[in-house]
């Protein structure tokens, strides 16, 4: 009598037992309706592809039964809630999305766009498990968004907390166990391994071998089959898109020393390698378990801790104070000036908004806003000052998420570090080494072909060539982070280190608005007139405004408000208060308005205009940071070429000679546009430059430059041209800021050419059969850690050798 055995189906979607084998469509058997329909949903798309990464690569989906589910996320308190900026035409919100395991995932969940024309972008942060989407409510709402992740079996994680908890590192329980099982397995296979090695295989006790083999045997299946799954994986996947990853020669590694065991074992012939195989396994899962630790470390800190450098004014009791925007609080209320960020979302109390939203959607047209109605992070006040009363805490990684968004990314700073090129041919050069050794020992001696390829394939895994960037430029983000610098991303590392010209901008770049000395010159100013002065400057972030505003502060000095609020960069600003006219600017800017009537002007001058009358000037003295004199000189010691432009007029001109000297290039009356076009003509003969200006008159050339720092005084004026932004009082350290950022580049250099030396070295002695594959299992992990911890220690060293 045949027994017939029953072979199970699989869902072609998820993979799961199909126990219906009715659902099926185009022969392909599917588990439930939900998986059926997400097939049909991909097919209908041109999505199948999806299906091509992995086999049966989806979640089981719940199809279209999930929908009153939602039903909550028609509530507009509750979408409020989760969503990070909300416009007629555009939405932004970012889902947890713990299902997210593999490039399958990816490639789904960034191609929503395809299955709904109502979402307009997705992107994936696989590290966090999470997904940026961004959609057009007048084609899918909220909850549709969510039903259509739910229904592909991407459930979001919806935490409906009106907080913003700081990032926990998450505790990977999965990767513990796999270590855990390796290593009790291993240490048991190497304790019933002694007898054979004490004996030389010669154990004269009957069956106590065999006992001792087989034992050996059943203890390595769960490290191949559990702890050892992720290198398998990684590495079908890697084939699967016709990319050789550096996974796969482990993978094979393991493939072949445990096949060899096995067929020993079973055939009576050996009792194998196992002992090598199981700690193949063991140190290597140590290894990814540091490095994965460090990294994390390294994020964190980046993203929560490192010094973010804007300010905001708070007002209390009418007094305004300055404070980092790290340290608002729920129920703040804040002033936001002309060309200032909005650093968290917030209730418009009082004031004109109209709100610039381009830094978060990439459209520049203003959205007016009435009082009581939100205003959401990223926004940029255009007009008057407005009082807003904030509504959550900052998110810094959602700014910096923001600044890196692809709507203004430019392809300055965003190449990878110079190692990847190499590294991603490095494991076909490995894998032909393997073979010609496999052919060596083949022709000469048989019974050195396992060990010798297996110790190739593991001993020069690129890991380590990795890694020197990785966590070398790391830990130089969390350092500068320290030093009141925030770097926009890796990337920028790289070009700081290839600077060798400097421009710097003079007002709020080399001048700073503390301690300035101020005096009026001209008619006498009523106290009425006084009051529609301070009221205008108190709407502007220049800092001349700041400065004369300071000047003007008197707790008892109304606040009227301010109509028509109009600035110009770089020339001036207007507007009307109690039906007075004001204009107040430079002297060309006034000029405009009075026929040429101003004509003085050798110094740093405010004037004012009150209904087309000129009434006198503010005269504003030049107060220099302090440690330039010494910034200047360093650079020029190091051969750097320093240039200064100013839109101001040439009055210090003799002070910047004494600080530059007397042939240094310093040019005046600048406007923005010839900034730009200066620096333009300084990259076409071939010089790297970095820009030092502030956010609101410099953005032309700070986007122009190689790498432009914006210089932050207590203010929220935020570029997204710059790719720095860096702290008032920290001027004084560029030098040191540039000689760190090479130093990081030598670094990784030193570690890229040791990481080298290290594998040849390593393959010298595994192709003569001298490594073992354990030993290379131990030597693999044990490189990167080193290196890991060599470039953590060279990064720190050097930052203190730089005083910073």
């Amino acid at each position: 009598m045949k027994t017939i055995s029953n072979i199970p189906t699989k869902c072609y979607h998820c993979g799961e037992n199909c126990d219906d084998k009715s659902i099926a469509i185009e022969e392909k058997n599917f588990c439930c309706q939900g998986c059926k329909q997400v097939f049909l949903l991909l097919s209908q798309n041109d999505l199948c592809v999806y299906y091509n990464f992995d086999k049966n690569p989806g979640i089981k989906a719940k199809g279209k039964f999930v929908s009153e589910r939602f039903a909550y996320l028609d509530d507009e308190i509750i979408k409020n809630k989760l969503v990070q900026f909300s416009s007629p035409s555009q939405i932004n919100v970012t889902f947890s999305l713990p299902q997210m395991h593999c490039s399958s995932c990816i490639f789904l969940l960034e191609n929503l766009h395809r299955i709904d024309t109502g979402i307009t972008k997705s992107q994936t942060n696989f590290q966090r498990k999470e997904v940026f989407i961004i959609f057009d409510p007048q084609k899918i709402s909220l909850r549709k968004v969510v039903e259509l992740l739910a229904f592909i079996g991407y459930e979001p994680n919806i935490s409906l907390k009106d907080t913003v908890s700081k990032k926990s590192t998450k505790f990977n329980k999965k990767q513990i166990y796999k270590i855990g099982v390796a290593g009790f397995c291993f240490a048991n296979i190497m304790m019933l391994s002694f007898p054979e090695y004490f004996s030389s295989g010669n154990i004269e006790q009957n069956g106590l071998k065999e006992t001792f083999t087989w034992l050996n045997f059943f203890l390595s299946i769960p490290v191949l089959f559990f702890s050892a799954s992720g290198f398998f994986i990684s590495a079908v996947k890697g084939l699967r898109q016709r990319f050789l990853n550096i996974d796969a020669p482990i993978a094979l590694a393991i493939t072949v020393t445990y096949a060899r065991s096995y067929y020993e074992i079973i055939s009576g012939h050996g009792a194998g390698y196992l002992d090598s195989g199981t700690g193949i396994v063991f140190f290597m899962l140590i290894g990814r378990w540091f490095q994965d630790k460090t990294y994390d470390s390294f994020s964190f800190d980046r993203d929560y801790r490192s010094y973010f450098p804007l300010g905001v004014t708070v007002i209390k009791d009418s007094i305004e104070k300055n404070i980092p925007v790290t340290q608002l609080q729920k129920g703040n209320r804040i002033i936001i000036r002309n060309e200032e960020m909005i650093p968290a979302d917030a209730i418009l109390m009082s004031g004109n908004a109209s709100v610039d939203y381009s830094f978060v959607s990439g459209e520049n047209t203003p959205v007016q806003k009435l009082n009581g109605e939100l205003i959401y992070a990223g926004g940029k006040q255009l007009g008057s000052a407005i009082e807003l009363e904030v509504a959550g805490e900052v998110s810094q990684s959602y700014i910096t998420q923001l600044w890196n968004n692809d709507i203004f990314a430019s392809k300055k700073n965003t190449e990878k570090s110079f190692i990847h090129p190499w590294s991603r041919y490095f494991t076909l050069t490995l894998f032909t080494v393997a073979i010609i050794t496999l052919i060596f020992w083949w022709i000469n001696d048989p019974s050195k072909i396992l060990p010798a390829v297996s110790s190739v394939l593991i001993v020069a895994c690129p890991c380590s060539l990795l890694l020197s960037a990785t966590f070398t430029y790391g830990n130089m983000l969390r350092i500068f982070g320290k030093n009141k610098l925030y770097l926009k991303n890796a990337g920028v590392i790289e070009a700081l280190a290839k600077i060798n010209r400097v421009v710097f901008d003079k007002t709020g770049t080399l001048t700073h608005n503390k301690s300035s000395l101020v005096n009026y010159e001209g008619t006498p100013l009523t106290e009425k007139e006084l009051v529609a002065v301070k009221n205008i400057t108190r709407q502007s972030a220049h800092p001349l405004s700041k400065i004369i505003t300071a000047w003007l502060q008197n707790g008892s000095m109304k606040m009227e408000p301010v109509q028509h609020f109009k600035e110009y960069a770089g020339k001036g600003m207007e507007a009307t208060v109690n039906d007075v006219n004001v204009k107040m600017g430079s002297a060309s800017f006034i000029n405009q308005f009075s026929n040429g009537f101003v004509t003085y002007d050798t110094g740093t001058h405010v004037h004012v205009m009150m209904n087309n009358v000129h009434m006198g000037r503010f005269n504003v003295s030049n107060q220099y940071r302090s440690g330039i004199n010494k910034l200047v000189k360093q650079l020029e010691s190091k051969n750097f070429d320093c240039y200064v432009l100013s839109g101001d007029n040439d009055s210090e001109k003799e002070n910047l000679q004494n600080i530059f000297g007397k042939k240094a290039v310093l040019q005046f009356y600048q406007s923005p546009q010839q900034k730009l076009e200066f620096i333009k003509t300084l990259q076409q003969k071939q010089q790297n430059v970095l820009m030092l200006g502030d956010g609101l008159n410099d953005a032309g050339a700070l986007m122009q430059s190689n790498v432009g720092i914006a210089v932050s005084d207590n203010t929220t004026q935020f570029s997204p041209a710059c790719d720095a932004i860096l702290d008032g009082t920290n001027v004084k350290l560029l030098d040191k800021f540039i000689a760190f950022a090479k130093s990081g580049k030598n670094i990784v250099t030193a570690s890229f050419i040791l990481s080298i030396l290290y594998n040849f070295a390593g393959l010298s002695f595994a192709v003569q059969g001298i490594l073992s594959p354990m030993v290379a299992a131990i030597l693999m992990p044990a490189s990167s850690i080193s290196i890991v911890i060599l470039v953590t220690v060279l990064t720190s060293a050097s930052a203190k050798l730089k005083s910073l």
